[in-house]
């Protein structure tokens, strides 16, 4: 199953994805790819509806300190739900659907997570750090929010220029190497 990186402006970012009810091969599957896809685009975080599917998924792969990714740090939350969340942290998020854009953003600084495994077994995660910021990033996405729409009205609009300039930058030098 090949999956393609649902990019900004895309409409589709901003559904909200749906609770997760059957908990079988078809999803396996999903989760899989969804793996591979997070994996070969360089990302530690992918949420269902950034591959077109508006379902309540996430995986989550955060590098160890040697900045490798293994299967074995591999997170898969299913309907995951912020139970609690304490403290405050700012951190430099980026997303694989609003390539090379950059932007401090506020988190809670440590969240409590309920949510199914792909069994549909129940599990809980306490999580501080990156993996609390990238757990948020994802459950977001989930909600249709992307991290650009916590920006302030001044800087949103700042965004929206830089991005419309290297979108069709991008348009350019693609449309040069065909030539």
């Amino acid at each position: 199953m090949k999956l393609t990186i649902v990019e900004y402006p895309n409409k589709r970012l901003k559904e909200k994805s749906k609770l997760v009810e059957k908990f079988d091969g078809e999803l396996h599957k999903l989760l899989d790819a969804m793996y591979e896809s997070m994996i070969s685009s360089s990302g530690i975080g992918l949420a269902a509806i950034q591959i077109g599917y508006a379902k309540q998924i996430l995986l989550l792969n955060i590098p160890d300190e040697n900045d490798a990714q293994s299967r074995d740090a591999l997170i898969e939350m299913i309907n995951p739900v912020i139970i609690e969340s304490l403290g405050e942290t700012i951190y430099q998020e980026g997303c694989l659907s609003v390539p090379s854009f950059y932007e401090d953003i506020n988190r809670f600084e440590k969240v409590s997570v309920n949510y199914q495994d792909r069994d549909g077994n129940t599990k809980n995660i306490e999580a501080d750090g990156l993996l609390s910021i990238a757990i948020q990033h994802e459950i977001d996405h989930l909600n249709g929010i992307l991290f650009i729409d916590k920006l302030s009205y001044s800087r949103r609009k700042k965004f929206e220029k830089e991005y419309k300039k290297m979108l069709k930058e991008k348009k350019i030098s693609k449309n040069s190497t065909k030539e």
